[in-house]
């Protein structure tokens, strides 16, 4: 459920998105109506990725908004993600360029990877090992590799949605944000899972 959770504004997005590509006449009369006083009439080919990005940023602060009402601690990255969407997202629909929410997911995969180098090597901490370390034992290097391993995941993973948001359409994109993002984070943690059998076994 929380994976879900995590990715509500991802899959608004695609929603709105591909909503709004079926008919973009009447997502221009809306995207105007919302955004008209920012810069006046919105054309038909950017109001789709501009009604979905106004759907990303609502959708994030009805995340946290969400869980402050039920009294839950919001996560340190979730308050990052919006700060990240709020900032991208804002210049997308101020300058109506689309190039800027195309680099938000790059901007976050590279902070995730560089808050976990700088916590290894600054601060001698290795925040896989806290997130994972009630759940299963290894050993002290491995830990470093895992460490390691999400660091080059999230750099790779930076470097993938540039490619794919400058090399293809938008709407190709938009697709391979939900669904490429997803299949390559599912492939990288099965394959995580594969690796860290043997020392579960062990562990037993």
């Amino acid at each position: 459920m929380k994976f879900l959770f995590d990715l509500f504004p991802v899959i608004l997005f695609f929603a709105a998105f591909k909503v709004a590509e079926t008919n973009r006449e009447s997502a221009a009369a809306i995207a105007s109506g919302l955004l008209g006083s920012l810069g006046g009439a919105v054309d038909s080919t950017q109001a789709p990725i501009l009604l979905a990005t106004v759907v990303a940023i609502l959708a994030t602060f009805g995340q946290i908004g969400w869980l402050l009402l039920r009294g839950r601690k919001v996560d340190t990255m979730l308050w990052v993600s919006l700060g990240i969407i709020v900032v991208f997202g804002g210049a997308t629909l101020l300058l109506r360029d689309e190039t800027f929410i195309k680099w938000k997911p790059t901007v976050l995969y590279w902070l995730f990877g560089l808050t976990l180098l700088v916590s290894s090597v600054a601060f001698h901490k290795n925040l896989i090992r806290t997130l994972m370390e009630q759940q299963v034992k290894l050993p002290e290097p491995v830990w470093g590799q895992l460490n390691a391993a999400w660091i080059v995941f999230f750099t790779f993973m930076g470097f993938a949605n540039l490619f794919v948001a400058f090399s293809f359409s938008t709407d190709t994109w938009v697709n391979f944000k939900l669904f490429g993002g997803m299949g390559l984070m599912f492939a990288f943690v099965i394959a995580q899972g594969m690796f860290l059998a043997k020392y579960i076994e062990e562990e037993k």
